[in-house]
C-alpha cells in the first residue's frame, strides 16, 4: 500500500468514529432533555426542592428520559446523606 492510501483510510476511520461519537452525544443530550421536560411538566421545579428526596426525584426523572412518557414515574421518597465526622 502506498502512504497516501494508508493515510486516506486512517482519515476515513477517524471520521466515522467522530460521527458515531457525535451521534451518541446528541442522543444522550436529547434523552436527558426529554427527562428534564417531563420533570418540568410534573412541576418539580415550581418549588425548589429542599431535601435530598426532591433533588433525587428530579435526577431520576431526568435519567428516565422518554420512559417517563411510557408510564415510568420514578420518585425518591427517602434518602439519607452521610453526615460529616465530628
Amino acid at each position: 500500500m502506498r502512504d497516501h492510501e494508508i493515510r486516506d483510510r486512517d482519515v476515513r476511520g477517524r471520521a466515522v468514529r467522530h460521527t458515531g461519537t457525535r451521534l451518541v452525544s446528541l442522543l444522550l443530550l436529547a434523552w436527558l432533555a426529554i427527562g428534564m421536560l417531563a420533570a418540568g411538566q410534573r412541576h418539580y421545579f415550581d418549588s425548589s426542592p429542599t431535601n435530598c428526596a426532591g433533588w433525587g426525584t428530579i435526577a431520576v426523572t431526568a435519567i428516565a428520559g422518554p420512559l417517563n412518557y411510557m408510564g415510568v414515574n420514578p420518585k425518591v421518597d427517602d434518602c439519607t446523606l452521610p453526615q460529616p465526622s465530628q
